[in-house]
């Protein structure tokens, strides 16, 4: 009887720290730094300009408090991969999204999350990555390393990371996973005291991206 209990405690005690586990904690972490100039041309001499929709790629993070993490998404949003000699080394990609179209796993969130304790949609309708710097760097699972200006919340920062990119003659495909500190673009709200917010938040990005050839 006593082994019977002692397994039960020992099961109880792995889910609740798998309940508790940081999913930021095993992803790349973004370096972060004074925003970077960006070019004044609308797009690089000699582009082939592809858009980036709903459609065809998508905008997701994973947060998550003490207790439990949420997955949710952005369903709105326009962007360009504006692609230099099928490579994306000399290629520069543009995203805007509309932070109000935010959806998480539940509804009462998905409402808190527009609320000036989070992404206060109504006063920074907007976020917007353009990437400044794309280098070959076969590190960390992926191919390149991106760095770019993302404009959150009304902070503008540099940010690099690690991802997977892949031009052929049909399409251009990124994916990208890693973990940014949401305190850095001045998202702050602690949660309840028994339950407190984590502050690594995991972006997902996933493009999938026709060429018109």
């Amino acid at each position: 009887m006593r082994k019977y209990f002692a397994l039960v405690s020992f099961a109880l005690i792995v889910l609740f720290v798998q309940s508790c586990a940081d999913p930021a904690a095993n992803k790349p972490q973004a370096t972060v730094a004074e925003a970077s100039p960006e070019t004044t041309s609308t797009k690089p001499a000699g582009a082939e300009t592809l858009a980036i929709t709903p459609e065809n790629s998508k905008v997701e993070f994973v947060g998550a408090k003490v207790t439990k993490s949420h997955n949710g998404s952005f369903k709105q949003f326009s962007g360009a991969i504006d692609l230099v000699n099928s490579a994306a080394e000399q290629s520069r990609v543009t995203i805007d999204i509309d932070t109000a179209s935010i959806v998480a796993d539940d509804e009462k969130l998905t409402a808190h999350l527009k609320t000036p304790d989070f992404f206060d949609v109504a006063k920074y309708p907007k976020a917007t990555f353009t990437s400044t710097k794309i280098e070959a760097n076969a590190s960390a699972g992926a191919t390149h390393t991106v760095t770019g200006n993302f404009d959150l919340h009304g902070v503008k920062k540099a940010i690099t990371f690690p991802a997977s990119i892949n031009a052929t003659p049909e399409k251009v495909t990124v994916s990208a996973e890693f973990a940014i500190n949401r305190k850095d673009f001045g998202i702050v709200y602690a949660g309840k005291a028994d339950d407190l917010i984590r502050d690594g938040v995991v972006i997902k990005l996933t493009l999938n991206v026709p060429r018109k050839r």
